[in-house]
Order: structure tokens, then sequence, then C-alpha cells
């Protein structure tokens, strides 16, 4: 089994990486993050639509590349190292659980508009007081669906929306056309990505696959936040290593200091971890392979782990100037306080690793 992105996912990464360097950062993030300021990146969005990103997943069949899972990994780090102030992330997951348990009717009704990026889309799970993916109070009867989403990110500018919803065998997905259904802005901790409520009474849905459709979800799903993840805990990482190297106190360079060294290798570590069960969860996916839902939840738990510790200390290693407005430590804090809450905490997919280890271990007994 080959634990590494094949040539072609590598280039593409490197592509995006070059292109987002260029155009998002935490300098287009700070105006992204003005009252003001619009919902996404309109100009990047749609460059990235012409080059093809937003059709990566998507099969030939529907106007798409048909490119593995590979490619929607390095994408979402990228987007994660620069915080590009676009949906991007939330359409790939979508896009995920469309080509995963999308009927051919409903594949043929928005993967060609995702591919050509005049569709956006995104996954509403997240319900206020829902603590983890086994407990949703949206529910779905033979009128629709009723519940309050919050927040759903990137809400704004979707006009597609993957619903999770309880139904008669527990949690699944559904598709949402929110071309006439009730949003709002909603304010969260961070500022770059907007997020919105989703009202939902009796709203028109359509059952995408069933109640194993959205745990199988869930695993490619935590395997691609958790690319993201990698991404901006990396761009921490490179910050305090930056300001390390040239921050002056008594007398020389802070990184000539031990603890600090020690907290700067410690990211490093925490950060090959998480990029070695990312793999994992991907080589998993790749081969149908029967550890799966082992390998994602522990990349869920990993990424979270290393994308917590890079950004808290990135700010504490700034000193004063960290915690202040001014500080761009701010983004990478933000953000990590936003994909903690995107797919459940981490203690709930600890326990999920947990069984899964447990089922292995029984069928290897």
């Amino acid at each position: 089994m080959n634990f590494d992105f094949s040539d072609e996912a590598k280039a593409l990464g490197d592509q995006a990486r070059k292109l987002f360097a260029e155009k998002a950062g935490t300098g287009p993030a700070r105006k992204a993050m003005a009252a003001d300021a619009p919902a996404m990146d309109a100009a990047l969005w749609a460059e990235i639509a012409e080059l093809g990103w937003t059709a990566a997943r998507v099969p030939e069949a529907h106007g798409g590349l048909g490119l593995s899972i590979e490619e929607t990994a390095q994408l979402a780090e990228a987007a994660g190292a620069t915080l590009a102030h676009i949906p991007l992330v939330a359409t790939l997951l979508a896009t995920e659980a469309l080509v995963l348990a999308g009927s051919e009717e409903q594949q043929a009704r928005w993967l060609p508009g995702i591919a050509s990026g005049e569709t956006i889309a995104t996954v509403a799970w997240s319900e206020p007081g829902a603590v983890n993916p086994a407990t949703v109070k949206t529910t779905a009867g033979s009128n629709g669906l009723t519940g309050v989403k919050q927040p759903v990110p990137d809400l704004a500018n979707a006009h597609l929306a993957i619903v999770v919803a309880a139904g008669e065998d527990g949690p699944s997905l559904y598709l949402v056309d929110l071309q006439d259904v009730a949003t709002a802005p909603v304010e969260t901790l961070d500022l770059v990505r907007r997020h919105g409520t989703l009202t939902l009474n009796n709203t028109p849905a359509q059952a995408l696959g069933d109640a194993g459709a959205y745990q199988d979800w869930l695993d490619r799903a935590a395997v691609i936040l958790a690319y993201e993840a990698i991404g901006t805990a990396a761009a921490a990482m490179a910050m305090s290593v930056d300001y390390a190297k040239t921050r002056v106190a008594f007398g020389q360079k802070i990184g000539r200091y031990q603890s600090v060294k020690h907290k700067c290798a410690d990211m490093y570590i925490k950060l090959e971890l998480a990029r070695a069960h990312a793999l994992h969860g991907l080589a998993m996916i790749g081969t149908n392979g029967a550890e799966l839902r082992q390998a994602a939840a522990a990349a869920r738990v990993a990424s979270l782990d290393a994308l917590a510790f890079c950004a808290e200390e990135n700010v504490q290693l700034h000193g004063g100037i960290g915690f202040t407005w001014e500080s761009d430590c701010q983004f990478y804090y933000r953000r990590n306080r936003t994909l903690v809450s995107a797919l459940g905490p981490r203690g709930w997919w600890a326990e999920r690793l947990v069984r899964a280890l447990e089922q292995r271990n029984r069928a290897a007994a």
C-alpha cells in the first residue's frame, strides 16, 4: 500500500498553494472580516472554477474531472493553509456526499453545476444543542424537514445544502434546494468564513442514501476536514517559527531559547502525526479498506490536536502582541475553534476510534 500522494495530486496541491498564497492569506482574510465585506471572494471562486478545481471530484459523466479523494485532500489543505475566502471546503464535502450516495437523478441535477462553479453547496450539520454527530434534532417527516441548523458554513452563497436530519433509521443525509428556504447570517468566532442559520419548516427535501450512507460520509468528511486542519496548523507553525527566528529578547533571537525550540518541535511532531493518520484515512477511502472508520476517527482526533496546539502556542510564542487585534495569530485560533465544532468534538471521535478498534480486535480474536 502506497502511503503517499500520486504525482498528479502533488502537482495540483502545489498549484493550489501557489495560487492561494498569491491571492488569499491573512491580508485578504483581514479584509474579509469587515462587516461590509462580501461573503466570499467571487473573483477567486471564478478563477478556481475555471481551473477545474470545483470539478475535481465530480465524475466525467457529469462534467467533472473524475479525480480521486487525494486531489480533494490537497485542495482542502491548501485552502486551510491560506484561509481562502471561498466556499471550497464546504462544496467539497457536499460533493463527496453526492458522489458517495446520490442517485443518478440527483447527481445529474446538481453535479454539473458544482463542476462549473455555478452551484455552491454546503453541509448543514451543526445544530443548537447538538453536541455530536449522533445527536440530531432536525427531523425528517412525510412533508419534509423541520428544525434549525446553525451555524452552517458559507450559507449566504449556497444554492444547495446537504442537511443531516433524523430519519426512521437514525441520522441521514438529505438534499435541500435553498432557493426558497429561510436563511439568516449568524456571527461566530471565525470572522472570515461566514456562517448562517438555516430554518426548516416542513421544507421539501430528498433523501440522500440511507443511515449507513451518512456514517460512511462522516468518515470521508473527517478525512477531508483533517486535511483542512492540517493546512491551518502548518501555517500557524510556520508563523511561529518565522517569528522565533526574528524576534529578539534579552539580546538574542528567541528561537535560541530551549523552551521555544521545544514548543516548535512539539508542533512539528503533532503535525506529522496528524499527517500520518490522514494519509492512512486516504488510503482506506481509495481502497475501500476495512479500517476506514478507525483511520478516519484517528485522523480527526490527531488533526484537531495538532491544530489546537499550533494555534494556541502560536499566540503564546508571540507574547503580548499575539493577543491583540492587530496580530494575525487570531486567524488560526479562530479557525481552530470553528473546525472543532464543524463535525463534532474531539471526545466523540475518540470514542468512535475506540469502538472501531474494539470491533477490529473482536473480529481478529
